[in-house]
């Protein structure tokens, strides 16, 4: 057998920023995590959307990783939070071949063994939500062809929002409305969602810039505690992020979890939208603008959260095919 690390070529790790500088998989450095206090400590150590690529001919390989910590969330279970989801084939088109996961909640380390057939495919790993991960392997016998993956078809997309963006409450690490439309579209992706935690700080902002990016997501509304601070940040952080890049597409949303409270919902939706239409008044031809309120459509919207907050796969779905013609149509004016 042959093991590679997710640090060896050809492996690619991809979603993680910054990761071969800094060789670890957090999304946020240590200074800016003790800046924004509170949470952020744990939540930007974890990395949401963290992704390994390859591509190889072997009919088995083996998937390693462990964890640095594990914990029960109330929302998730240990499938949707600490397991690798293993997707195979062209991304577009991939199948789930299964999961790698801890057995319970007092174990950091997990490890299976996979079955495909003979032929040359694309394989991508999509690493745990919750946790941070401390290392992965993947081994594989000594004539297997192991290549380094496709390159995505569009380039980096960043999301920055709330736990709704991080992926809560899907049942799978795939299924969130963020790896949908990266699959749907080939499209890799960073995902800055945080739980309860991002609410404009214009420090964030200013470290967003120095991402490698070609589209911007701002969908931090239900992170925001009122309407009263979405006037506060929410332009302030849409010009910072303006100012760094000023023709870079920005797209704008408004949250999913409308019926919940519509009166609140509609007026942190107006001070979205003033950010929007202030934007067009002032001569910006490359910002976008979702209304959250028509992501779970029409009918059977109550089947679409697990709390009448977070979505589930359904409501992520839902999210996602409301989102695409827009994503799709900024990517194409990209290309």
């Amino acid at each position: 057998m042959k093991t590679y690390s997710s640090k060896d070529a050809p492996l690619r790790v991809f979603g993680v920023p910054f990761f071969y500088e800094k060789q670890n998989f957090q999304r946020l450095p240590a200074a800016l995590r003790d800046l924004l206090g509170g949470s952020m400590e744990a939540l930007g150590s974890r990395c949401p959307g963290a992704r390994i690529g390859f591509r190889t001919d072997a009919a088995e390989f083996t998937v390693s990783f462990k964890l640095k910590s594990i914990k029960p969330d109330v929302g998730m279970s240990i499938f949707s939070c600490q397991a690798i989801n293993v997707m195979v084939g062209e991304r577009q088109n991939a199948r789930l071949l299964g999961l790698v996961n801890p057995p319970n909640y007092e174990t950091l380390s997990a490890e299976k063994t996979f079955y495909k057939s003979g032929e040359m495919e694309e394989v991508t790993l999509w690493l745990p939500r919750n946790e941070e991960v401390e290392e992965v392997t993947v081994s594989f016998p000594d004539d297997a062809t192991v290549e380094a993956p496709t390159p995505y078809r569009y380039g980096k997309a960043l999301f920055y929002g709330s736990s709704i963006t991080e992926g809560g409450c899907c049942c799978n690490n795939t299924n969130n409305y963020i790896a949908l439309l990266s699959r749907w579209l080939d499209m890799d992706f960073y995902n800055f969602g945080f739980s309860g935690s991002a609410r404009g700080e214009l420090a964030m902002a200013d470290y967003i810039n120095d991402m490698d990016m070609r589209v911007f997501v701002l969908d931090y509304d239900h992170n925001a505690p009122s309407a009263e601070h979405l006037q506060k940040t929410h332009e302030p952080f849409f010009k910072r992020i303006r100012e760094k890049h000023p023709t870079m597409p920005i797209l704008i949303l408004s949250r999913p979890d409308f019926d919940r409270d519509p009166a609140g919902a509609a007026s942190c939706r107006a001070v979205i939208r003033a950010t929007y239409e202030n934007a067009l008044a002032a001569g910006d031809r490359n910002v976008y603008f979702v209304d959250g309120e028509t992501f779970f459509g029409k009918k059977d919207r109550q089947l679409c959260t697990i709390d009448t907050v977070h979505p589930n796969d359904l409501g992520f779905y839902r999210m996602a095919e409301a989102i695409l013609p827009t994503m799709q149509a900024i990517l194409d004016s990209l290309s």
